[in-house]
Formats: structure tokens, sequence, C-alpha cells
């Protein structure tokens, strides 16, 4: 089954701040990009920029991103990639809102707060199945239920999957976010706190929460249920005007897939790399808390958990309205890429 997530690196919520490698975008790209139709009456983007994200919470875009399959595939067209980092699903949907990236990775659940909040996306391919989340406790802790949190500071990022974990793990647990307080720092501000004490419990991402099991952090909870699906999302600008790069995109993720699943040892080392991750906890990673193998079309299973998460974001505060929540689910699913997929077209 699939797990994993999050990225040491800071992404700040605009443009000129984002880090790239190589370049930041619009530096040093190629000239603006033209789109004409083939013999077919496809789209053919020639020129111009592909912006999209890697995290460590998504190993296939580290494969990706390593390998140069997009830039070898789209090389004829002239067009430009770049890289961008993202620390968590909070700070791609930053970049995502912001046109700072064309394609972002994010949990299911912040993709579909980003939706029902206005941000034009839509879910084009499925990255993993995690059980990237869970409740964490620090080694000498004496908590061994969720219930023993009332009254206790927890750090959790708003807008990920680990912030909607907690939630309902509070709620499971006969709690509420009122009964407790959360503390809102980014996952690697969370473990951070939680070694020096200034939290009582961390609702951790992976590969820093497998890190953290190492250093001897306990697991207080876990819920596979309570973790959505990784999603791989696009604006919907981006999927109008260029449709033959999202295409290229989706088909070096299943591309990705298969080799990821005929390399489990190099997928490892990739993630420990980029991670800083020692190679054990990494192998960790992939083969225990990772499900790459997922069905890659986003359906009814993934609306399924949605639609248990959402009405949290209404009870929360974070969604104004349930029907805010229920047009995000009518619309946030565009299958018509990855049903295309080609994964013998990258490599």
């Amino acid at each position: 089954m699939i797990r994993t997530r999050l990225s040491a690196a800071a992404l700040l919520a605009g443009a000129a701040a984002l880090l790239l490698t190589g370049c930041v975008a619009g530096e040093n790209a190629s000239s603006a990009s033209e789109s004409t139709t083939d013999a077919s009456g496809e789209t053919v983007t020639t020129g111009g920029e592909l912006n999209i994200d890697f995290a460590t919470y998504n190993p296939l875009s580290l494969i990706i991103k390593e390998k140069g399959w997009l830039e070898d595939a789209l090389e004829d067209q002239d067009v430009t990639v770049n890289w961008l980092q993202s620390a968590g699903s909070n700070k791609a949907n930053e970049a995502l809102r912001a046109n700072a990236v064309d394609v972002g990775s994010t949990a299911g659940s912040a993709a579909l707060l980003a939706r029902a909040n206005g941000s034009p996306i839509q879910v084009i391919d499925l990255y993993s199945q995690p059980e990237w989340s869970a409740l964490v406790v620090g080694p000498d802790s004496t908590i061994t239920d969720v219930a023993e949190l009332k009254g206790k500071k927890i750090a959790a990022t708003k807008g990920t999957d680990p912030y909607f974990f907690l939630l309902q793990a509070l709620e499971e647990a006969g709690l509420t976010p009122a009964d407790v307080t959360i503390e809102n720092l980014q996952h690697a501000d969370g473990w951070a706190a939680l070694q020096n004490g200034s939290v009582d419990a961390w609702s951790g991402l992976d590969p820093i929460m497998a890190g953290a099991e190492q250093s001897g952090a306990k697991l207080l909870y876990r819920n596979v249920d309570f973790n959505s699906y990784g999603f791989l999302n696009a604006t919907e600008s981006f999927l109008e005007e260029k449709p033959d790069l999202a295409q290229a995109v989706v088909n070096a993720y299943e591309h990705a897939r298969v080799w990821a699943a005929e390399n489990p040892e190099e997928t490892a080392e990739i993630l420990a790399d980029v991670a800083a991750l020692d190679l054990e906890v990494a192998t960790k990673v992939i083969a225990e808390r990772s499900n790459l193998d997922v069905d890659p079309i986003p359906g009814s299973a993934q609306r399924d958990v949605l639609e248990i998460i959402g009405p949290i974001f209404v009870e929360t505060g974070d969604v104004k309205t349930q029907d805010d929540v229920d047009k995000a689910l009518d619309s946030i699913i565009n299958d018509s890429f990855v049903k295309k997929a080609d994964a013998d077209a990258i490599g």
C-alpha cells in the first residue's frame, strides 16, 4: 500500500520567491509559447515553459525529475521545463493559485479544499495511495490514546492531509478542535517543535515522520482510511491552452510508475538523496507506506474519501458552505488525460 509525503525545502507563496531547479520561472527560458494544430487536429505547443513541482511526498515526481524524461520529451518543441520543490500540499496549492506552476502535487483533501475555495484546479492523475499521515508523540511521552490529547498542543500544517487527519482522529475520539490547541506549523517545523517540547504531539507527514520514528518518536495513532490519495493537479488554463504538455506530464507519470515498480531500490535511493534521509528510512517509506501501483484514474474511490472529509471543511470554517464543497466535488476530476496515457511515449 502507498504512503509518503513532504519536503524540507521552503516554498514561498509568490512566483518570484519560488525556488526552481536551474532557474527562476521565466529566466533564461524559451520564447513565448505558440500553439498550432497538427494534421490530426491535436494541439502542438512550441516554445515557452512547463512549470511543474516535485516533492518528497511524491516519489514519482522525484524519479521524473532525476531522469530528465520531460526535458527529453519536450526538447523538439523547445519547451523549457522548470522544477519547483513543494514543501507541502498547502504550498503546492499556493503555487497553483498564483500560476507559479502549471502542475502541482497535493493530497486529495488539500486539492478539494483549494477547489472549494475557488482555485481553478483539476486532478489529472493519481500518483499514490498513501498512509503518509499519523499522530506522533515524543519518545518519552506518556500519552497513549488520542483522547488524552485534550488540553494539549498539537502541531499540524493547515490545508494538508495531516491537518485533516488530526481533525478526523479528534472527532473519532470524541474531541473537537476547541478541545486542543493546534499550532499551524509547516511539516518540518512541527517535528522540530515536538523535539524541543513546544508541542505535545505532531500530526506528521512522511518522509519526515519515518525519520522521526528512527529518532525514537512514537506513532500514537494510525488510520489509513483517514489519508486521502495523492492528487496530481493542473490549472484549468494550462489544460485548456497546452493540452499536449499536460498529456506529456501524465505520460511521464505513468512511465515513472512502471519504472518504480521495476526499480524499488533505486526509487528509495532517489528519495533518500533528495530528502536527505538514511537509505533505511527512505526504503521504509517506499516499501511500507507507499502504494505507487494505485489505479491512476481518479474516480469514485477518491470521491468517496473526499465526501467524508468535505463536511469537516465547513464545520471548521475552512470552506463557507457545503454547496461550495459539493460543486468542487462535481468539478475537480478530469480523467481525460490519464485515460489516454501512454507510458511508452516517454523515455
